[in-house]
């Protein structure tokens, strides 16, 4: 059942999973990697009706540049998860993220907020070991 927050519908991968007909794993990869539009609260992901629309719309011709030009925007925050580690270092690149993060002992105590520059606004929270996977 998707979780309404004001006028906000939120739909789950179980959701997603039994009005699509998709594997819940292979959903859980497309928000992975970025395929699908989502936000993780906790251990759950969470869509909005307009990122299902957006998946299943035929791309547009300025959605790649868009997708390019705010990569380039973004500044990183490498922080602890838990009391154990009240660590916090900013990056502005994602190569000062790969350095602080290997320089830890324990990867899985930290995760990475993607921020958008000019916004100020948090668009990704990622845990550590998957910001790696992704760019290392």
């Amino acid at each position: 059942m998707p979780k309404k927050i004001g006028n906000l519908t939120l739909y789950s991968v179980d959701d997603l999973h039994e009005m699509l007909g998709i594997s819940k794993m292979t959903l859980r990869t497309y928000l992975r990697e970025g395929r699908l539009r989502g936000r993780k609260l906790g251990v759950s992901w969470y869509v909005t009706e307009e990122a299902i629309r957006e998946y299943f719309e035929e791309p547009h011709q300025n959605s790649s540049p868009q997708k390019k030009k705010k990569k380039t925007e973004n500044r990183y925050i490498v922080q602890g998860i838990n009391d154990l580690v009240s660590e916090t270092e900013a990056c502005d690149t994602i190569s000062e993220v790969i350095e602080v993060l290997n320089s830890q002992a324990i990867i899985s105590l930290f995760q990475v907020q993607i921020v958008d520059k000019e916004t100020d606004e948090i668009t990704e929270i990622i845990k550590a070991r998957d910001f790696l996977e992704q760019h290392a």
